[in-house]
């Protein structure tokens, strides 16, 4: 018999016995039909309890895809801009890694028919320039940070988000600001110092992160104390405009489709790093030599665009609370990384540092989950955390 349905009385002298009865010849009459009663009720709860299971955490499961996708695509800037071979400047990441997601989304929009596109509604259109450019401040603080910092000392700077969101809504839209927020941002850059990690507070000795002798692939070895620096101030520029940027999406709300905004950004952003790159003096474009480099190219643009597709698909279907703590796995995948690829692990000050960040981030989450200024949470990974649209 099938699950979920009841055989028709079998004819007397009929035979209906099927394979697992065959190997379990002692079980009476009575407790078979009990069985068979009662297996229809049991496969319809487990079927229910799957349905439940499956709808509360199929957001947060295509969430944990995007995070696996951002780290890889992290890894191969990584590795492509610490290539010596290759001068493959931040910018020109942008630059290719944008321009695909603007050809798919503009695609993707035209097919689909997608109100306003590609403009948007007349009276937004300068409130999406903002969110395109503060995204773009945002990205290229993020890459620019991978080029000089430890892929996790960069990750975790960007855990300021949510902080530093709560302080921009507080001066531009003049949301409450509570003394708790207040607190856990003094903690949050209290973390950044022991992730910077600067020459007055600690000693220099401790400024790289710990190599493994059996590997000499450490890309952070010949960082000075201001090359560091720089990198840190542009990390925190970058987690400005991605706030802004944040922000910028909630004043927009419902005015605008998520892919109108996502192609703003996108296309603003190319079109920046395409200027940039023309116009200093020591900056060009450089074309890839190898295999492998041409390789970590299509990894940068293809998992680019999958974890801002499958991010927003996950920030649609579950709560942004739960969503936001996810993405925190980053730093898990960060520092399995380094390990296994440069052999190297953060100093202890790092370790602190990024426990001081995430910590001062999940108490700004649960404080806007409790309703206190009605706020949208701030979406970690660099511009996957800038697609959600207001609630």
């Amino acid at each position: 018999m099938s699950y979920g349905t009841v055989d028709p009385p079998t004819a007397p002298g009929h035979s209906d016995v099927d394979f697992v009865q065959h190997l379990q010849p002692a079980a009476s009459d009575t407790a078979r039909d009990a069985e068979e009663a009662h297996q229809p009720a049991l496969w319809r709860r487990v079927t229910a309890s799957l349905r439940v299971f499956y709808d509360r955490n199929f957001g947060l499961f295509l969430v944990f895809l995007a995070q696996t996708c951002g780290s890889i695509m992290n890894t191969a800037a990584k590795l492509l801009a610490n290539d010596p071979s290759i001068n493959f400047h931040a910018l020109q990441i942008i630059f290719i890694r944008m321009l695909c997601t603007t050809i798919i989304c503009s695609i993707y929009s035209w097919y689909h028919a997608v109100p306003d596109f590609p403009l948007g509604q007349k009276g937004i259109k300068g409130l999406l320039v903002l969110r395109g450019t503060a995204g773009f401040v945002g990205l290229f603080g993020l890459y620019y940070s991978l080029s000089w910092l430890e892929i996790s000392d960069a990750t975790v700077i960007t855990f300021l988000i949510p902080t530093m969101t709560a302080i921009v809504c507080f001066v531009w839209l003049r949301e409450p600001f509570t003394w708790k927020e207040a607190l856990c941002s003094f903690i949050a850059f209290c973390g950044v110092l022991f992730v910077a990690r600067p020459p007055w507070l600690f000693p220099s000795s401790h400024m790289n992160p710990v190599v493994d002798d059996s590997d000499r692939k450490a890309p952070a070895s010949s960082i000075t104390a201001e090359q560091r620096t720089m990198a840190i101030l542009i990390a925190i520029l970058g987690t400005f405009g991605a706030s802004t940027a944040y922000a910028t999406i909630r004043v927009i709300g419902k005015r605008a489709h998520s892919l109108i905004s996502v192609n703003y950004f996108s296309f603003i952003a190319t079109m920046a790093s395409f200027v940039l790159i023309l116009v200093h003096p020591s900056l060009h474009f450089v074309m890839p030599k190898t295999l492998g480099q041409w390789g970590l190219i299509a990894i940068i643009g293809l998992f680019g665009f999958l974890l801002q597709f499958l991010l927003t698909e996950g920030l649609q279907r579950e709560k942004g609370g739960r969503a936001t703590n996810l993405t925190y796995l980053q730093l898990v995948f960060a520092l399995v990384v380094e390990k296994l690829i440069w052999g190297t692990t953060p100093p202890v000050e790092s370790l602190v540092g990024a426990v001081l960040i995430i910590g001062a981030a999940i108490a700004v989450s649960l404080q806007k989950e409790d309703g206190k200024g009605k706020k949208v949470e701030a979406v970690n990974d660099e511009e996957r955390r800038l697609l959600r649209e207001d609630d």
